[in-house]
């Protein structure tokens, strides 16, 4: 059964005080997610049998609530692995990764190419790639991932279409997968679909939406 339970609160005019932090913990797998319900962004750890890996790294009024997870879970931080590399995904990546010198950090190449020239190649659905791409990397890269990559108890797979470099997370032992913002389980702040006028806006962070279909099949 999961643990859920909740850290600080903020003010909103609509919904009064709602929490910063939402943490959900079932089996190997927390999941994190940053204002819950306003704007929800999450960030996993994923517990093997002597480290955790970090997927993804949220916003950066992250950091504290994540730093203070890994400790309380009383393991050493190994990997920091990246689905895409929006802001929204690796707003912590420079405090946590000072914090675990340790850790070795991964994204895919099509990624940190996004980075230099946020432009499709030539190959892909010529659509203007979306979301907020940092000018430059934060942190060094120890290495770049692909398909088959293994990461502790993790498979890499390529699920382009949020971005053209977007990757996810299977674990071999649960049959999990984490998909970063390839799918949505909920209405409200989406990333695929199309673009509404109206609020919750389903892809307004989203590359090409037939692209992260075929996706789902493959993962």
């Amino acid at each position: 059964m999961a643990k859920i339970w909740y850290d600080d609160a903020i003010y909103s005019k609509k919904k009064g005080r709602v929490p910063t932090m939402r943490t959900v913990t079932q089996n190997n797998l927390t999941q994190l997610t940053t204002l819950p319900f306003l704007f929800p962004v999450n960030c996993y750890l994923v517990k093997d049998e002597d480290f955790l890996t970090l997927i993804d790294t949220a916003l950066p009024m992250s950091a504290n609530k994540i730093l203070k997870q890994i400790a309380a879970i009383g393991l050493p931080l190994r990997y920091i692995v990246l689905t895409h590399a929006h802001g929204d995904h690796i707003g912590s990546l420079q405090r946590i990764a000072e914090a675990h010198p340790d850790a070795k950090i991964m994204i895919s190449n099509r990624e940190l190419q996004l980075l230099k020239n946020p432009a499709p190649y030539a190959f892909e659905a010529q659509k203007p790639i979306k979301g907020s791409y940092p000018k430059t990397f934060p942190v060094k890269v120890d290495k770049t991932i692909v398909e088959g990559d293994m990461i502790g108890s993790l498979s890499v797979i390529e699920t382009p279409g949020h971005t053209p470099g977007s990757v996810s997370f299977f674990d071999n032992r649960t049959k999990a997968v984490i998909v970063g913002d390839l799918l949505q389980t909920q209405g409200g702040i989406a990333v695929a679909g199309d673009t509404r006028l109206l609020f919750p806006f389903p892809t307004m962070g989203t590359w090409d939406l037939e692209t992260g279909i075929a996706s789902t099949k493959i993962s």
